[in-house]
């Protein structure tokens, strides 16, 4: 089945703040504006959901913003300027903390699996898989290699070219806790965006570049991109990044991905049902286009439970 990266709407920069209008139009058309901010990596699945949505129901606005897990919590989210966030791993106890001194209160909902990805230029012959211990040595911080003949003698006597999510993302977040082990150590000398698809421009365009982002990227740019197996232990067999892995849980890197609702925002109809709308969307082959595992039909029923609604 053919994956892609929905880039049909247009990024709203200024997200929408509140929301003007909420009531309903003539003949009881639903209306409304709801904005979304976060996850780069959760951005094509809200994106597409969003789209759908506003043909469906063209009196409601939805703006989606790329901003990273934890810009999107701290600048939008818990400020109460979007009743949703995007998210590429768990919201922190600190910000679950603000969001309560903020009055809001938080529904988690799962909306896929990522298997977030390990990628060079396809020029680069010499590697095809990393083991967590390699890519620690990489990204760790201190006196952290600057050449790939540090990290494997057999590799090249050539200068890293870097690219990865800053440090405002869940990306970065998740894997500075599990590759590296300390969600503060993680190197800082390498090309940082919140905008993956310009990780992809880098790398593409250099043969000793090494970066990591979600799987959707890789997909979306198989043929300019070489994904790299990945090994908790040199012992281990190292597994590809695909949705069959990272479903199984056999692909080490694997995580979930997430939205973050404001429960208090329910109350506005439109925002209930786009919800709603996204939950079930979430079960289904619109996740997998866009390059993510879908929840089960018992996750989306778990889900419907959290924001009232039972089957």
């Amino acid at each position: 089945m053919a994956m892609r990266v929905s880039l049909t709407l247009v990024v709203m920069l200024a997200l929408v703040i509140g929301c003007n209008g909420c009531g309903d139009k003539d003949e009881g058309e639903m209306s409304g504006e709801i904005g979304i901010a976060g996850s780069s990596t959760v951005y094509p699945i809200s994106a597409a959901v969003a789209e759908e949505f506003m043909r469906q129901h063209p009196g409601v606005k939805v703006s989606v913003s790329s901003t990273g897990t934890g810009g999107g919590f701290k600048n939008f989210f818990i400020p109460g300027k979007t009743p949703i966030n995007d998210a590429s791993r768990p919201i922190k106890d600190s910000e679950l903390e603000q969001c309560r001194e903020n009055g809001i209160e938080v529904i988690e909902l799962q909306v896929g699996i990522d298997a977030l990805s390990m990628v060079c230029n396809p020029k680069a012959d010499w590697v095809d898989s990393m083991t967590f211990a390699q890519l620690k040595q990489i990204w760790g911080p201190g006196e952290a290699p600057q050449r790939w003949n540090e990290v494997d003698a057999s590799w090249p006597d050539a200068k890293f070219e870097l690219y990865g999510p800053a440090p405002t993302s869940g990306t970065f977040d998740y894997f500075t806790e599990v590759v590296i082990g300390d969600e503060d150590a993680h190197r800082s000398d390498y090309t940082k965006s919140e905008h993956d698809n310009m990780l992809v421009q880098g790398i593409e365009g250099d043969k000793h570049a090494l970066g990591y982002f979600g799987f959707a990227y890789y997909v979306n740019n198989q043929d300019k991109l070489k994904a790299l197996a990945i090994a908790k232990t040199a012992d281990d067999e190292p597994v590809k990044p695909s949705l069959d892995n990272a479903q199984s849980g056999a692909y080490p890197l694997s995580r979930p991905l997430f939205i973050y609702v404001n429960k208090n925002e329910l109350e506005k109809p439109h925002v209930k049902a786009f919800v709603e709308f996204y939950i079930r969307q979430s079960a289904t082959d619109l996740i997998s286009n866009e390059g993510y595992v879908p929840i089960t039909e018992e996750q989306m029923k778990e889900n419907l439970a959290k924001i009232g609604i039972t089957e």
